[in-house]
């Protein structure tokens, strides 16, 4: 058998004729938590994906960590790597040499970051085979000046695979003229997409040998790039690593090389869960607002309730249960709302940009053009706990009141 104090709290929440506006009130409080839930669990999604698919990208084609000497220069990089490959992290370590350059085509002229590699080494560190759009980066041959470009370098330029592009590197040669610039003639032997703004616009990877002529280091190199097992150790391996390799080697890990954009990113998802938060907070005030209705209406209730021997507890307990009921409500359907909304993100914002004709993410300003999702357990625990807990705090203070109401007060002008 339910305890009355259930019943009549249960009873509360259904309308009757003269109580429409407060059953109204709490239905636009069930709504304004939903809504809250939904857009918080949304947001957190989307925040989660695109970092999630940013940190991917980045990945795919730059190292987790990197090892060079202490004037960007490496001389004896093979024992370096060697020594680097006996930590049971290190799972592959490839050489190259890290440079400024200027790609020429015709009248078009475009700076780019340009890493020589050894093609086989490159492809164990990196997944440029999974992402290249014409050739191939093992068509890299010493000697030869071939030279891979990101798809938006080569759009830039207008070239394709076998057109000739001029690297002139800044280092200049002193000659009886002055000193003129050094440049060399490459062949385009390919094109890649990572889907990364920064990389398909500014990268160009030639083989290691043909950059140290055109920068003439010699032998040497700019540094050393590893790949872990798994990629959140990179910290304590880079700690390990500066032990075992000595203080003139600098160890830097992808967290550091992209340190401003994941704080960024983890900042703006702490705003954006506070400042979405307030949504089911401002949802909350109207709980408030609709149970002191409730009770001011339901006085002569609570009353005719005291002198049949309820306590004030059981009064309190009747309006917790129909404030935490519209809580509850509100909690579940934003839960479903949520979730169902974050795991169709992929269907519904195409659907938007395609009905108003415009792009929520521009391409060359946030790194990737789709709006990417994924969906945390801890998110959508902690959202609709959270929610919950505000929602029954926001019943305590109209309850303690309709507690304390006098019978005889209540009963005078009935």
């Amino acid at each position: 058998m339910q305890p009355y104090e259930l019943f009549i709290g249960l009873r509360y929440t259904r309308a009757r004729q003269r109580s429409r506006f407060i059953s109204f009130i709490s239905l636009v409080s069930v709504i304004g938590i939903a809504l809250g839930i939904t857009v918080l669990i949304t947001v957190l999604s989307v925040m989660n994906g695109f970092q999630r698919e940013v940190r991917t990208r980045i990945l795919s084609v730059a190292s987790h960590i990197q090892i060079s000497g202490a004037d960007n220069t490496l001389a004896d990089w093979r024992s370096v790597a060697a020594t680097a490959a006996k930590h049971e992290q290190v799972i592959a370590a490839a050489p190259y040499v890290s440079a400024q350059g200027l790609l020429s085509s015709g009248s078009t002229v475009r700076g780019a970051y340009v890493r020589g590699v050894i093609p086989e080494d490159e492809e164990k560190v990196a997944d440029f085979a999974d992402h290249m759009k014409a050739g191939s980066l093992t068509a890299l041959k010493p000697g030869e000046f071939g030279i891979v470009l990101g798809i938006e370098l080569a759009r830039a330029l207008v070239v394709a695979v076998g057109d000739k592009v001029v690297l002139i590197a800044p280092q200049g040669q002193v000659t009886p003229a002055g000193i003129l610039p050094r440049l060399r003639q490459f062949t385009v032997v390919g094109i890649f997409s990572v889907d990364h703004y920064e990389y398909d616009s500014g990268l160009a990877l030639v083989d290691l040998d043909d950059a140290q002529k055109l920068y003439r280091m010699g032998a040497q190199v700019s540094g050393v790039r590893l790949k872990l097992k798994d990629l959140f150790q990179s910290g304590a391996v880079s700690r390990d690593l500066s032990r075992s390799l000595g203080p003139d080697i600098y160890i830097t890990d992808w967290t550091r090389l992209n340190a401003n954009f994941f704080r960024a990113v983890d900042i703006e998802k702490r705003m954006m869960f506070f400042i979405v938060f307030l949504i089911i907070a401002v949802a909350a005030f109207n709980i408030v607002a609709s149970l002191f209705m409730a009770v001011k209406d339901k006085q002569s209730d609570i009353a005719i309730l005291r002198t049949l021997g309820a306590s004030p507890g059981s009064v309190m307990k009747i309006f917790l249960i129909q404030g935490t009921l519209i809580g509850l409500m509100g909690t579940l359907a934003g839960v479903i709302g949520g979730v169902a909304l974050a795991a169709n993100v992929d269907v519904v914002v195409p659907f938007i940009e395609n009905v108003f004709s415009f792009k929520f993410l521009a391409k060359d300003v946030y790194q990737i053009s789709e709006l990417p999702s994924e969906l945390r357990a801890a998110d959508i625990l902690v959202t609709a706990f959270f929610s919950f807990v505000v929602s029954i705090l926001a019943t305590i203070y109209p309850s303690y009141r309709a507690a304390k109401i006098n019978p005889a007060e209540a009963l005078r002008y009935e």
